[in-house]
């Protein structure tokens, strides 16, 4: 197989004040509400927020996924920065239940104040595929990240 990698860069301004942006992003109880794409629930979660800390959650693929329905989506990784509220950066490996791995890659989030209520947030993922089933996953990256980005919008929106 040839290794294939994806980065992308999204930025978008959320209307809600940097902290609560921030806290979507480090509580399991909130990230648990937005993460993944449209159609996908979340049935795990765990975050140890502190560098070496563990990033955790396990995605569901819904009904609107067809013949995927129920799948699991586990993805792990570590925290390498957390600079509370203002950054994030994890490791962000897609694997398998059995803890094969099929995308590595690192995410780095910044949470930027623009000082009216409102947080200018910009996400960089890139991931590396190490599986066969890859391609197909570094394809949907931007699709699935940007459904991700709404999810979060929608949420915070309700919490201010």
């Amino acid at each position: 197989m040839t290794e294939q990698r994806k980065e992308l860069t999204l930025t978008r301004v959320v209307h809600a004040p940097r902290e609560t942006v921030f806290r979507a992003w480090s509580d399991p109880d909130l990230l648990v509400q937005w993460w993944g794409p449209a159609g996908v629930s979340n049935v795990e979660c765990e975050i140890d927020l502190r560098v070496g800390g563990v990033f955790r959650v396990v995605m569901v693929a819904g009904d609107d996924f067809g013949d995927r329905a129920g799948e699991r989506w586990p993805v792990r990784g570590v925290f390498q920065e957390v600079d509370i509220p203002s950054r994030l950066v994890f490791t962000s490996q897609a694997v398998d239940d059995d803890g094969t791995m099929h995308l590595d890659g690192t995410t780095t989030v910044v949470f930027d104040d623009l000082g009216d209520g409102t947080t200018r947030l910009t996400v960089h993922a890139s991931a590396e595929g190490v599986s066969a089933q890859a391609p197909s996953m570094l394809e949907g990256m931007t699709q699935g990240w940007t459904q991700t980005l709404d999810k979060l919008i929608a949420l915070v929106a309700t919490a201010t």
